[in-house]
This record gives C-alpha cells, sequence and structure tokens, in this order.
C-alpha cells in the first residue's frame, strides 16, 4: 500500500490501482453520509479530484493518486457511506484505475514514510 500527502490510499494489483482514503483521513472527516464514486471509463489525472465525500463536517474532494482509466467504482458506497468509517482501508475503497504508468505508484509514500508525515500533523 502506498500514501499520498492528501491522505488517499492505492493498492496496486498488476496494473489495477485500488485507491481509498486513509484512517487518518476518514476520522478527520467524521462520520460520513454520502459519497460520490467516479464513474467507470473516465480518465483520471493524478492531483486531480476524482471522488467526492461528505461529512456532518465538511465535504471534500478526494484526489487521484495515479493517473489512468477507472475501470470499477465502489457503488455500495452510495448506499453505504459509513463504510468509508469503519473500513477506509479496507471495503471503504473509492475506485480501482487502470494505471498509466506504474512508476507513478512507486513514487509515492510507503507505509513507514506515511506514518512519518502524520507525526508532523
Amino acid at each position: 500500500m502506498r500514501f499520498t500527502k492528501d491522505h488517499e490510499w492505492v493498492e496496486l494489483d498488476g496494473d489495477v490501482a485500488t485507491v481509498g482514503i486513509t484512517s487518518y483521513a476518514a476520522e478527520q472527516l467524521g462520520d460520513v453520509v454520502f459519497v460520490e464514486v467516479p464513474e467507470v471509463g473516465k480518465s483520471v489525472k493524478a492531483g486531480d479530484g476524482f471522488a467526492v465525500v461528505e461529512s456532518v463536517k465538511a465535504a471534500s474532494d478526494v484526489y487521484a493518486p495515479v493517473t489512468g482509466e477507472v475501470v470499477e467504482a465502489n457503488e455500495t458506497l452510495s448506499g453505504a457511506p459509513e463504510t468509508v468509517n469503519a473500513e477506509p482501508q479496507g471495503s471503504g475503497w473509492f475506485a480501482k484505475v487502470r494505471v498509466a504508468n506504474p512508476a507513478e505508484v512507486e513514487s509515492l509514500m510507503d507505509q513507514a514514510a506515511y506514518d512519518a508525515y502524520l507525526a508532523t500533523l
């Protein structure tokens, strides 16, 4: 699993990356009440907003950590947005993206680097 400074995570399986938000992000948001996942077939660019998550505190964009094409969206989140809080780094994933450049994933933080980053916040 790799991480961004915006608190997204990526797990690569072949050339498809599963993307979600970290436990830290879910904690900061509070109770998630609405999730908008990207459409299948949508092209995304690393750093661009590609999903929306709303909580009782705020609405936030979820940024694509990698460039590619959305090949699957976690549609179950629209009916069960609380899954993002319950399992942010598990079944609360947002989308699966066919990665255009696997080196993008390697450039993200590993768990140790992300933990060190969190310690600075």
